[in-house]
Protein backbone atom coordinates (compact mmCIF):
# COMPACT_ATOMS: atom_id res chain seq x y z
CA UNK A 1 0.00 0.00 0.00
CA UNK A 2 2.83 2.44 0.82
CA UNK A 3 5.51 1.49 -1.71
CA UNK A 4 3.80 0.49 -4.95
CA UNK A 5 6.04 -1.98 -6.84
CA UNK A 6 5.59 -0.19 -10.18
CA UNK A 7 8.31 1.71 -12.02
CA UNK A 8 7.08 4.21 -14.60
CA UNK A 9 9.47 5.72 -17.14
CA UNK A 10 9.19 8.49 -19.69
CA UNK A 11 9.65 7.34 -23.30
CA UNK A 12 12.88 8.71 -24.80
CA UNK A 13 12.10 11.88 -26.79
CA UNK A 14 11.85 11.58 -30.53
CA UNK A 15 11.22 7.82 -30.56
CA UNK A 16 7.51 7.82 -31.42
CA UNK A 17 4.64 9.88 -32.71
CA UNK A 18 1.41 10.02 -30.69
CA UNK A 19 -2.03 11.06 -31.94
CA UNK A 20 -4.89 11.29 -29.43
CA UNK A 21 -8.65 11.07 -29.87
CA UNK A 22 -8.47 9.98 -33.48
CA UNK A 23 -12.05 9.47 -34.72
CA UNK A 24 -13.04 6.07 -36.12
CA UNK A 25 -16.56 5.74 -37.59
CA UNK A 26 -18.31 2.38 -37.20
CA UNK A 27 -20.75 0.78 -39.63
CA UNK A 28 -23.77 2.48 -37.99
CA UNK A 29 -22.10 5.91 -37.92
CA UNK A 30 -21.17 5.91 -34.22
CA UNK A 31 -17.74 7.47 -33.74
CA UNK A 32 -15.20 5.68 -31.56
CA UNK A 33 -11.96 7.37 -30.54
CA UNK A 34 -8.50 5.92 -30.30
CA UNK A 35 -4.97 6.93 -29.36
CA UNK A 36 -2.34 5.99 -31.93
CA UNK A 37 1.36 5.55 -31.17
CA UNK A 38 3.71 5.03 -34.12
CA UNK A 39 7.43 4.65 -34.53
CA UNK A 40 9.09 7.71 -36.04
CA UNK A 41 9.08 7.53 -39.83
CA UNK A 42 6.67 6.96 -42.66
CA UNK A 43 6.27 3.26 -42.05
CA UNK A 44 4.22 1.32 -42.80
CA UNK A 45 4.00 -0.63 -39.54
CA UNK A 46 2.09 -3.68 -38.32
CA UNK A 47 -0.56 -2.70 -35.77
CA UNK A 48 -1.37 -3.92 -32.26
CA UNK A 49 -4.88 -2.98 -31.16
CA UNK A 50 -6.52 -3.08 -27.74
CA UNK A 51 -10.12 -2.12 -26.93
CA UNK A 52 -11.81 -1.81 -23.54
CA UNK A 53 -14.23 0.17 -21.34
CA UNK A 54 -11.63 1.51 -18.87
CA UNK A 55 -10.62 4.75 -20.60
CA UNK A 56 -7.72 4.89 -23.02
CA UNK A 57 -6.57 8.11 -21.34
CA UNK A 58 -6.39 6.54 -17.88
CA UNK A 59 -2.60 6.74 -17.76
CA UNK A 60 0.00 7.10 -15.00
CA UNK A 61 -0.02 10.63 -13.62
CA UNK A 62 3.18 12.52 -12.83
CA UNK A 63 3.41 13.70 -9.23
CA UNK A 64 6.13 15.48 -7.28
CA UNK A 65 7.13 12.21 -5.58
CA UNK A 66 6.77 10.04 -8.68
CA UNK A 67 3.91 8.59 -10.69
CA UNK A 68 0.42 7.83 -9.53
CA UNK A 69 -0.72 4.50 -11.06
CA UNK A 70 -4.01 2.61 -11.03
CA UNK A 71 -5.22 1.82 -7.51
CA UNK A 72 -5.29 -1.92 -8.20
CA UNK A 73 -1.50 -1.99 -8.12
CA UNK A 74 -1.68 -0.59 -4.59
CA UNK A 75 -4.66 -2.55 -3.26
CA UNK A 76 -3.68 -5.97 -4.59
CA UNK A 77 -0.42 -7.69 -3.75
CA UNK A 78 2.14 -7.91 -6.58
CA UNK A 79 4.53 -10.81 -7.09
CA UNK A 80 7.33 -8.71 -8.59
CA UNK A 81 8.16 -5.20 -9.68
CA UNK A 82 6.41 -4.01 -12.83
CA UNK A 83 7.87 -1.57 -15.33
CA UNK A 84 6.15 0.30 -18.16
CA UNK A 85 6.06 3.75 -19.73
CA UNK A 86 3.86 6.70 -18.81
CA UNK A 87 1.81 6.08 -21.97
CA UNK A 88 0.66 2.64 -20.82
CA UNK A 89 -3.08 2.28 -20.22
CA UNK A 90 -4.62 -0.11 -17.72
CA UNK A 91 -3.74 -3.73 -18.66
CA UNK A 92 -2.65 -2.55 -22.11
CA UNK A 93 0.60 -3.07 -24.03
CA UNK A 94 3.30 -0.46 -23.40
CA UNK A 95 3.42 1.79 -26.50
CA UNK A 96 7.00 2.88 -25.83
CA UNK A 97 8.26 -0.71 -25.78
CA UNK A 98 6.25 -1.90 -28.79
CA UNK A 99 7.02 1.11 -30.99
CA UNK A 100 10.70 0.50 -30.26
CA UNK A 101 10.14 -2.95 -31.80
CA UNK A 102 8.63 -1.43 -34.95
CA UNK A 103 4.90 -1.76 -34.17
CA UNK A 104 2.16 0.84 -34.17
CA UNK A 105 -0.08 0.65 -31.08
CA UNK A 106 -3.76 1.62 -31.09
CA UNK A 107 -5.65 1.92 -27.79
CA UNK A 108 -9.43 2.32 -28.22
CA UNK A 109 -12.33 3.43 -26.06
CA UNK A 110 -15.26 1.11 -26.67
CA UNK A 111 -18.72 2.45 -27.52
CA UNK A 112 -20.14 4.51 -24.66
CA UNK A 113 -16.80 4.60 -22.83
CA UNK A 114 -14.15 7.25 -22.39
CA UNK A 115 -14.22 9.71 -25.29
CA UNK A 116 -16.14 7.44 -27.69
CA UNK A 117 -19.71 8.22 -28.66
CA UNK A 118 -22.81 6.10 -28.32
CA UNK A 119 -24.17 3.75 -25.67
CA UNK A 120 -22.48 0.41 -25.23
CA UNK A 121 -23.15 -3.03 -23.78
CA UNK A 122 -20.24 -4.90 -22.25
CA UNK A 123 -19.44 -8.37 -23.62
CA UNK A 124 -22.04 -7.96 -26.37
CA UNK A 125 -22.08 -8.80 -30.08
CA UNK A 126 -22.31 -5.06 -30.76
CA UNK A 127 -18.97 -4.67 -29.03
CA UNK A 128 -17.46 -7.43 -31.18
CA UNK A 129 -18.72 -5.73 -34.35
CA UNK A 130 -17.25 -2.41 -33.20
CA UNK A 131 -13.85 -4.01 -32.68
CA UNK A 132 -14.19 -5.60 -36.14
CA UNK A 133 -14.58 -2.06 -37.52
CA UNK A 134 -11.59 -0.82 -35.51
CA UNK A 135 -9.44 -3.61 -36.95
CA UNK A 136 -10.44 -2.77 -40.52
CA UNK A 137 -9.87 0.95 -39.93
CA UNK A 138 -6.37 0.33 -38.56
CA UNK A 139 -5.55 -1.87 -41.54
CA UNK A 140 -6.59 0.86 -43.99
CA UNK A 141 -4.37 3.65 -42.68
CA UNK A 142 -1.44 4.86 -44.78
CA UNK A 143 1.00 4.14 -41.93
CA UNK A 144 -0.27 0.55 -41.55
CA UNK A 145 0.93 -2.58 -43.34
CA UNK A 146 -2.65 -3.87 -43.17
CA UNK A 147 -1.55 -6.57 -40.74
CA UNK A 148 -3.41 -6.14 -37.42
CA UNK A 149 -3.03 -8.07 -34.18
CA UNK A 150 -4.66 -7.69 -30.78
CA UNK A 151 -3.00 -7.77 -27.36
CA UNK A 152 -4.02 -7.04 -23.78
CA UNK A 153 -5.00 -8.36 -20.36
CA UNK A 154 -8.39 -9.26 -18.88
CA UNK A 155 -11.13 -7.25 -20.64
CA UNK A 156 -8.56 -6.37 -23.30
CA UNK A 157 -8.33 -10.14 -23.86
CA UNK A 158 -12.08 -10.78 -23.65
CA UNK A 159 -12.81 -8.21 -26.39
CA UNK A 160 -10.48 -10.13 -28.72
CA UNK A 161 -12.60 -13.28 -28.69
CA UNK A 162 -15.83 -11.64 -29.80
CA UNK A 163 -14.08 -9.67 -32.54
CA UNK A 164 -12.06 -12.64 -33.81
CA UNK A 165 -15.21 -14.78 -33.99
CA UNK A 166 -16.63 -12.24 -36.50
CA UNK A 167 -13.46 -12.76 -38.63
CA UNK A 168 -12.31 -9.27 -39.63
CA UNK A 169 -10.30 -9.79 -42.85
CA UNK A 170 -7.33 -7.71 -41.61
CA UNK A 171 -7.00 -9.47 -38.26
CA UNK A 172 -3.94 -11.70 -38.48
CA UNK A 173 -3.34 -12.86 -34.88
CA UNK A 174 -4.55 -12.35 -31.32
CA UNK A 175 -2.86 -12.66 -27.95
CA UNK A 176 -5.58 -12.71 -25.26
CA UNK A 177 -3.69 -12.53 -21.97
CA UNK A 178 -5.97 -14.08 -19.34
CA UNK A 179 -9.56 -13.48 -20.33
CA UNK A 180 -12.71 -15.42 -19.46
CA UNK A 181 -14.94 -16.76 -22.23
CA UNK A 182 -18.18 -17.52 -20.37
CA UNK A 183 -19.25 -14.79 -17.95
CA UNK A 184 -21.75 -17.05 -16.15
CA UNK A 185 -19.45 -20.03 -15.60
CA UNK A 186 -16.13 -18.25 -15.13
CA UNK A 187 -16.94 -15.26 -12.89
CA UNK A 188 -20.47 -14.15 -12.22
CA UNK A 189 -22.09 -17.46 -11.23
CA UNK A 190 -19.45 -20.21 -11.04
CA UNK A 191 -21.25 -23.46 -10.39
CA UNK A 192 -24.42 -21.37 -10.26
CA UNK A 193 -23.25 -19.52 -7.12
CA UNK A 194 -23.54 -15.74 -7.32
CA UNK A 195 -20.27 -13.82 -6.96
CA UNK A 196 -20.83 -10.65 -4.91
CA UNK A 197 -17.34 -9.27 -4.34
CA UNK A 198 -15.19 -8.57 -7.38
CA UNK A 199 -18.20 -8.07 -9.66
CA UNK A 200 -19.49 -5.16 -7.57
CA UNK A 201 -16.10 -3.45 -7.63
CA UNK A 202 -15.78 -4.01 -11.37
CA UNK A 203 -19.27 -2.69 -12.03
CA UNK A 204 -18.58 0.37 -9.87
CA UNK A 205 -15.66 1.17 -12.13
CA UNK A 206 -18.00 1.15 -15.15
CA UNK A 207 -20.50 3.64 -13.71
CA UNK A 208 -18.86 6.49 -15.57
CA UNK A 209 -19.58 4.73 -18.87
CA UNK A 210 -22.81 4.90 -20.86
CA UNK A 211 -24.01 1.29 -20.88
CA UNK A 212 -27.38 -0.32 -21.55
CA UNK A 213 -27.07 -3.24 -19.11
CA UNK A 214 -26.52 -3.18 -15.36
CA UNK A 215 -24.45 -6.35 -15.03
CA UNK A 216 -25.00 -6.62 -11.26
CA UNK A 217 -28.79 -6.37 -11.67
CA UNK A 218 -28.78 -8.87 -14.54
CA UNK A 219 -26.64 -11.28 -12.52
CA UNK A 220 -29.01 -11.06 -9.57
CA UNK A 221 -32.18 -11.69 -11.56
CA UNK A 222 -30.83 -14.42 -13.87
CA UNK A 223 -29.87 -17.47 -11.74
CA UNK A 224 -30.02 -19.81 -14.75
CA UNK A 225 -27.77 -19.67 -17.80
CA UNK A 226 -30.48 -18.29 -20.09
CA UNK A 227 -30.34 -16.73 -23.56
CA UNK A 228 -28.93 -13.46 -22.22
CA UNK A 229 -25.96 -15.19 -20.60
CA UNK A 230 -25.40 -17.28 -23.70
CA UNK A 231 -25.40 -14.17 -25.89
CA UNK A 232 -22.30 -12.96 -24.05
CA UNK A 233 -20.30 -16.06 -24.99
CA UNK A 234 -18.03 -15.74 -28.05
CA UNK A 235 -18.33 -18.44 -30.69
CA UNK A 236 -14.84 -19.83 -30.19
CA UNK A 237 -15.13 -22.32 -33.04
CA UNK A 238 -15.47 -19.41 -35.48
CA UNK A 239 -12.04 -18.04 -34.54
CA UNK A 240 -9.54 -18.93 -37.25
CA UNK A 241 -6.59 -16.56 -36.70
CA UNK A 242 -3.48 -17.72 -34.84
CA UNK A 243 -3.80 -17.37 -31.06
CA UNK A 244 -1.29 -17.11 -28.26
CA UNK A 245 -3.44 -17.52 -25.14
CA UNK A 246 -2.11 -16.82 -21.68
CA UNK A 247 -3.75 -19.52 -19.57
CA UNK A 248 -2.90 -18.80 -15.97
CA UNK A 249 -3.20 -21.28 -13.09
CA UNK A 250 -3.37 -18.39 -10.61
CA UNK A 251 -6.65 -16.82 -11.70
CA UNK A 252 -9.16 -19.57 -10.92
CA UNK A 253 -11.71 -17.05 -9.62
CA UNK A 254 -11.74 -15.12 -12.85
CA UNK A 255 -9.88 -16.01 -16.07
CA UNK A 256 -8.17 -19.41 -15.80
CA UNK A 257 -11.01 -21.67 -16.93
CA UNK A 258 -12.06 -19.43 -19.78
CA UNK A 259 -8.51 -19.15 -21.07
CA UNK A 260 -8.06 -22.92 -21.20
CA UNK A 261 -11.49 -23.24 -22.81
CA UNK A 262 -10.41 -20.85 -25.55
CA UNK A 263 -7.23 -22.80 -26.17
CA UNK A 264 -9.12 -26.09 -26.31
CA UNK A 265 -12.12 -25.09 -28.40
CA UNK A 266 -11.09 -22.27 -30.76
CA UNK A 267 -11.17 -23.12 -34.44
CA UNK A 268 -7.63 -21.83 -35.01
CA UNK A 269 -5.17 -24.32 -36.44
CA UNK A 270 -2.27 -22.33 -35.00
CA UNK A 271 -3.13 -21.92 -31.32
CA UNK A 272 -0.71 -21.85 -28.44
CA UNK A 273 -0.90 -21.55 -24.66
CA UNK A 274 1.49 -19.76 -22.31
CA UNK A 275 0.82 -20.98 -18.76
CA UNK A 276 2.15 -19.65 -15.47
CA UNK A 277 1.25 -19.36 -11.79
CA UNK A 278 2.53 -15.92 -10.90
CA UNK A 279 0.95 -12.47 -10.86
CA UNK A 280 -1.11 -11.35 -13.82
CA UNK A 281 0.54 -7.99 -14.47
CA UNK A 282 4.04 -8.92 -13.35
CA UNK A 283 3.99 -11.73 -15.89
CA UNK A 284 2.43 -9.75 -18.75
CA UNK A 285 5.11 -7.03 -18.59
CA UNK A 286 7.98 -9.45 -17.87
CA UNK A 287 10.89 -9.97 -20.25
CA UNK A 288 10.00 -13.64 -20.82
CA UNK A 289 6.37 -12.90 -21.71
CA UNK A 290 7.26 -9.95 -23.96
CA UNK A 291 9.80 -12.09 -25.78
CA UNK A 292 7.10 -14.70 -26.43
CA UNK A 293 4.57 -12.05 -27.52
CA UNK A 294 7.06 -10.37 -29.86
CA UNK A 295 8.12 -13.62 -31.51
CA UNK A 296 4.48 -14.57 -32.01
CA UNK A 297 3.55 -11.28 -33.68
CA UNK A 298 6.77 -11.16 -35.71
CA UNK A 299 5.82 -14.55 -37.13
CA UNK A 300 2.19 -13.78 -37.95
CA UNK A 301 2.13 -10.00 -38.58
CA UNK A 302 5.58 -9.51 -40.12
CA UNK A 303 5.86 -13.01 -41.58
CA UNK A 304 9.42 -13.32 -40.39
CA UNK A 305 11.08 -16.76 -40.25
CA UNK A 306 10.43 -17.08 -36.52
CA UNK A 307 9.75 -20.59 -35.17
CA UNK A 308 6.20 -21.11 -33.94
CA UNK A 309 5.67 -20.94 -30.18
CA UNK A 310 5.49 -24.21 -28.28
CA UNK A 311 1.98 -25.60 -28.42
CA UNK A 312 1.91 -25.31 -24.63
CA UNK A 313 4.48 -23.62 -22.45
CA UNK A 314 3.77 -25.51 -19.23
CA UNK A 315 4.90 -24.20 -15.86
CA UNK A 316 4.73 -26.67 -12.95
CA UNK A 317 5.06 -25.38 -9.36
CA UNK A 318 5.95 -26.96 -6.03
CA UNK A 319 4.55 -23.98 -4.15
CA UNK A 320 3.97 -20.27 -4.57
CA UNK A 321 7.65 -19.41 -4.89
CA UNK A 322 9.23 -22.50 -6.46
CA UNK A 323 8.93 -23.53 -10.09
CA UNK A 324 9.53 -27.27 -10.44
CA UNK A 325 9.71 -27.29 -14.25
CA UNK A 326 9.01 -25.31 -17.40
CA UNK A 327 8.62 -27.53 -20.44
CA UNK A 328 6.78 -27.82 -23.74
CA UNK A 329 3.70 -29.99 -24.24
CA UNK A 330 1.39 -30.67 -27.18
CA UNK A 331 -2.10 -31.30 -25.73
CA UNK A 332 -4.41 -30.16 -22.96
CA UNK A 333 -5.13 -32.14 -20.94
CA UNK A 334 -1.83 -33.93 -21.47
CA UNK A 335 -2.31 -37.01 -23.64
CA UNK A 336 -0.37 -39.26 -21.26
CA UNK A 337 -2.47 -38.32 -18.22
CA UNK A 338 -3.47 -41.18 -15.92
CA UNK A 339 -6.81 -40.21 -14.45
CA UNK A 340 -6.55 -41.53 -10.90
CA UNK A 341 -9.61 -41.74 -8.63
CA UNK A 342 -9.02 -41.11 -4.94
CA UNK A 343 -12.04 -42.41 -3.02
CA UNK A 344 -13.50 -40.71 0.02
CA UNK A 345 -13.35 -43.03 3.04
CA UNK A 346 -13.96 -43.08 6.78
CA UNK A 347 -11.40 -41.36 8.98
CA UNK A 348 -11.00 -38.44 6.57
CA UNK A 349 -8.97 -40.51 4.12
CA UNK A 350 -8.59 -40.63 0.36
CA UNK A 351 -7.85 -44.20 -0.76
CA UNK A 352 -7.12 -46.08 -3.98
CA UNK A 353 -9.99 -48.58 -3.82
CA UNK A 354 -13.72 -48.18 -3.19
CA UNK A 355 -14.19 -48.48 0.59
CA UNK A 356 -17.16 -49.87 2.55
CA UNK A 357 -20.16 -47.55 2.82
CA UNK A 358 -19.80 -44.57 5.14
CA UNK A 359 -20.76 -40.94 5.53
CA UNK A 360 -20.57 -37.77 7.54
CA UNK A 361 -22.43 -34.51 8.09
CA UNK A 362 -21.19 -30.92 8.40
CA UNK A 363 -22.90 -27.57 8.98
CA UNK A 364 -22.67 -25.69 5.70
CA UNK A 365 -22.18 -22.21 7.22
CA UNK A 366 -19.61 -23.07 9.87
CA UNK A 367 -17.77 -26.28 9.04
CA UNK A 368 -16.47 -28.51 6.26
CA UNK A 369 -15.37 -32.08 5.60
CA UNK A 370 -11.70 -32.89 4.92
CA UNK A 371 -10.03 -35.93 3.36
CA UNK A 372 -6.30 -36.56 3.02
CA UNK A 373 -4.02 -38.59 0.76
CA UNK A 374 -0.37 -38.88 1.75
CA UNK A 375 1.62 -39.00 -1.47
CA UNK A 376 3.73 -42.21 -1.52
CA UNK A 377 6.18 -41.01 -4.20
CA UNK A 378 6.83 -37.80 -6.12
CA UNK A 379 3.89 -37.14 -8.43
CA UNK A 380 2.95 -34.35 -10.81
CA UNK A 381 -0.73 -33.47 -11.00
CA UNK A 382 -1.33 -31.38 -14.13
CA UNK A 383 -4.75 -30.74 -15.60
CA UNK A 384 -8.30 -30.20 -14.34
CA UNK A 385 -9.69 -32.20 -11.43
CA UNK A 386 -13.24 -33.39 -10.81
CA UNK A 387 -15.09 -34.34 -7.64
CA UNK A 388 -17.96 -36.82 -7.72
CA UNK A 389 -20.14 -36.78 -4.59
CA UNK A 390 -23.35 -38.25 -3.21
CA UNK A 391 -25.08 -35.93 -0.78
CA UNK A 392 -28.30 -35.18 1.05
CA UNK A 393 -29.70 -32.38 3.21
CA UNK A 394 -32.54 -32.86 5.68
CA UNK A 395 -33.14 -29.17 6.40
CA UNK A 396 -32.37 -27.24 3.19
CA UNK A 397 -33.37 -27.58 -0.45
CA UNK A 398 -29.90 -26.68 -1.72
CA UNK A 399 -26.21 -26.87 -0.87
CA UNK A 400 -23.70 -24.41 -2.30
CA UNK A 401 -20.75 -26.76 -2.61
CA UNK A 402 -17.22 -25.40 -2.60
CA UNK A 403 -14.39 -27.90 -2.94
CA UNK A 404 -10.71 -27.08 -2.52
CA UNK A 405 -7.59 -29.17 -3.06
CA UNK A 406 -4.72 -28.20 -0.76
CA UNK A 407 -1.09 -29.17 -0.32
CA UNK A 408 0.37 -29.75 3.16
CA UNK A 409 3.87 -30.51 4.41
CA UNK A 410 3.28 -32.12 7.76
CA UNK A 411 1.27 -29.55 9.73
CA UNK A 412 2.19 -26.68 7.41
CA UNK A 413 -0.16 -25.42 4.73
CA UNK A 414 1.58 -24.81 1.38
CA UNK A 415 0.33 -21.64 -0.36
CA UNK A 416 0.07 -20.83 -4.07
CA UNK A 417 -0.50 -17.66 -6.03
CA UNK A 418 -4.19 -16.94 -6.57
CA UNK A 419 -6.63 -14.44 -8.04
CA UNK A 420 -6.54 -10.77 -7.11
CA UNK A 421 -2.99 -10.98 -5.72
CA UNK A 422 -3.92 -13.52 -3.05
CA UNK A 423 -0.74 -15.31 -2.04
CA UNK A 424 -2.26 -18.14 0.03
CA UNK A 425 -4.42 -19.85 -2.55
CA UNK A 426 -5.13 -23.58 -2.72
CA UNK A 427 -3.93 -25.82 -5.54
CA UNK A 428 -7.38 -25.59 -7.13
CA UNK A 429 -11.01 -24.84 -6.27
CA UNK A 430 -14.46 -25.72 -7.58
CA UNK A 431 -18.02 -24.48 -7.03
CA UNK A 432 -21.35 -26.21 -7.60
CA UNK A 433 -24.90 -25.70 -6.43
CA UNK A 434 -26.53 -29.06 -5.79
CA UNK A 435 -29.81 -27.80 -7.23
CA UNK A 436 -28.07 -27.07 -10.57
CA UNK A 437 -26.43 -30.50 -10.82
CA UNK A 438 -27.78 -31.47 -14.28
CA UNK A 439 -24.96 -32.31 -16.69
CA UNK A 440 -24.61 -31.74 -20.41
CA UNK A 441 -23.84 -35.30 -21.60
CA UNK A 442 -22.51 -34.14 -24.97
CA UNK A 443 -19.87 -31.84 -23.47
CA UNK A 444 -18.96 -33.57 -20.22
CA UNK A 445 -16.01 -35.88 -19.61
CA UNK A 446 -15.15 -37.74 -16.39
CA UNK A 447 -12.42 -35.17 -15.68
CA UNK A 448 -14.37 -32.10 -16.79
CA UNK A 449 -18.10 -32.24 -16.00
CA UNK A 450 -20.06 -29.50 -17.78
CA UNK A 451 -23.38 -28.43 -16.27
CA UNK A 452 -26.31 -27.05 -18.24
CA UNK A 453 -27.48 -24.56 -15.58
CA UNK A 454 -30.83 -24.54 -17.37
CA UNK A 455 -33.09 -25.87 -14.61
CA UNK A 456 -33.25 -26.02 -10.83
CA UNK A 457 -33.78 -29.35 -9.03
CA UNK A 458 -34.16 -28.61 -5.30
CA UNK A 459 -33.08 -31.27 -2.85
CA UNK A 460 -35.85 -33.36 -1.32
CA UNK A 461 -35.72 -34.47 2.34
CA UNK A 462 -34.18 -37.91 2.66
CA UNK A 463 -33.09 -38.04 -0.99
CA UNK A 464 -29.44 -38.76 -1.82
CA UNK A 465 -28.32 -37.27 -5.15
CA UNK A 466 -25.07 -37.40 -7.15
CA UNK A 467 -23.32 -34.06 -7.70
CA UNK A 468 -20.25 -33.42 -9.85
CA UNK A 469 -17.94 -30.52 -9.04
CA UNK A 470 -15.39 -29.39 -11.67
CA UNK A 471 -12.17 -27.99 -10.21
CA UNK A 472 -10.02 -25.55 -12.14
CA UNK A 473 -6.78 -26.36 -13.98
CA UNK A 474 -3.49 -26.56 -12.13
CA UNK A 475 0.04 -27.95 -12.51
CA UNK A 476 1.61 -29.01 -9.22
CA UNK A 477 4.42 -31.28 -8.10
CA UNK A 478 3.76 -33.18 -4.87
CA UNK A 479 6.80 -34.67 -3.14
CA UNK A 480 6.76 -38.04 -1.38
CA UNK A 481 5.35 -37.65 2.12
CA UNK A 482 3.41 -34.47 1.37
CA UNK A 483 -0.37 -34.48 1.78
CA UNK A 484 -3.07 -33.73 -0.73
CA UNK A 485 -6.07 -32.54 1.27
CA UNK A 486 -9.56 -32.27 -0.15
CA UNK A 487 -11.85 -29.83 1.66
CA UNK A 488 -15.59 -29.90 0.94
CA UNK A 489 -17.76 -27.12 2.34
CA UNK A 490 -21.08 -25.41 1.77
CA UNK A 491 -19.72 -21.86 1.57
CA UNK A 492 -16.69 -19.94 0.30
CA UNK A 493 -13.68 -21.40 2.12
CA UNK A 494 -11.87 -18.13 2.87
CA UNK A 495 -12.84 -15.36 5.32
CA UNK A 496 -14.12 -12.06 3.93
CA UNK A 497 -11.60 -9.96 5.86
CA UNK A 498 -9.57 -8.09 3.17
CA UNK A 499 -6.38 -8.50 5.22
CA UNK A 500 -6.65 -12.27 5.59
CA UNK A 501 -9.12 -13.50 3.01
CA UNK A 502 -9.14 -13.67 -0.75
CA UNK A 503 -10.23 -10.07 -1.24
CA UNK A 504 -12.24 -9.06 -3.18
CA UNK A 505 -13.75 -12.48 -3.99
CA UNK A 506 -17.04 -13.12 -2.17
CA UNK A 507 -20.03 -15.38 -2.81
CA UNK A 508 -23.69 -15.37 -1.82
CA UNK A 509 -24.61 -16.67 1.63
CA UNK A 510 -25.82 -20.29 1.44
CA UNK A 511 -29.03 -21.57 3.03
CA UNK A 512 -28.48 -22.75 6.59
CA UNK A 513 -28.50 -26.44 7.38
CA UNK A 514 -26.42 -29.56 7.29
CA UNK A 515 -24.95 -31.48 4.38
CA UNK A 516 -24.50 -35.24 4.60
CA UNK A 517 -21.91 -36.82 2.32
CA UNK A 518 -22.17 -40.51 1.46
CA UNK A 519 -19.26 -42.60 0.20
CA UNK A 520 -18.18 -46.16 -0.49
CA UNK A 521 -20.11 -49.21 -1.62
CA UNK A 522 -22.50 -48.37 -4.44
CA UNK A 523 -21.79 -44.64 -3.92
CA UNK A 524 -18.06 -44.43 -4.78
CA UNK A 525 -17.50 -40.73 -4.13
CA UNK A 526 -14.08 -39.74 -5.41
CA UNK A 527 -11.71 -37.01 -6.48
CA UNK A 528 -10.32 -37.60 -9.97
CA UNK A 529 -6.76 -36.29 -10.25
CA UNK A 530 -4.53 -35.95 -13.36
CA UNK A 531 -1.39 -37.95 -12.63
CA UNK A 532 1.46 -37.38 -15.09
CA UNK A 533 3.89 -40.32 -15.39
CA UNK A 534 7.53 -39.48 -14.68
CA UNK A 535 9.87 -39.32 -17.64
CA UNK A 536 7.13 -38.58 -20.16
CA UNK A 537 5.92 -42.18 -20.40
Amino acid sequence: MVRVPVDVYEPPPGTMETYTDVAVPTRDGTVLRVNVHRPVGAGPFPVLLSAHPYGKDNLPTRRRSGYRVSFQYRALRQTDRIRFSSLTGWEAPDPAWWTSQGYAVVNADLRGCGTSDGTGAVLSNQEGQDVFDLVQWAAGQAWSTGQVGMLGVSYLAISQYKAAAFRPPALRAICPWEGFTDAYRDLMRPGGTREIGFLKLWAAGLRKDRLTDDVVAEQRRRPLRDDWWQSLVPDLEQIEVPMLVCASFSDNNLHSRGSFRAFQHAGSTDRFAYTHRSGKWATFYSDDARTAQLAFFDRYLRHRPVPPPPRIRLEVREDRDRVAAVRHEDQWPLARTRWRPLYLADGGRLVDDVPPPGGGTFAVRSAAAAFTWTVPADVELTGPMALHLWLASSDADDVHLVAGVEKWRGNRYVPFEGSYGFGRDRVTTGWQKASLRALDPDRSTPWEPVHTFDRSEPLQPGSVVPVDVPLGPSATLFRAGEDLRLVVGGRWLWPTNPLTGQFPARYERPPAGGCTLHWGGDRPAHLLVPEIPAGGG
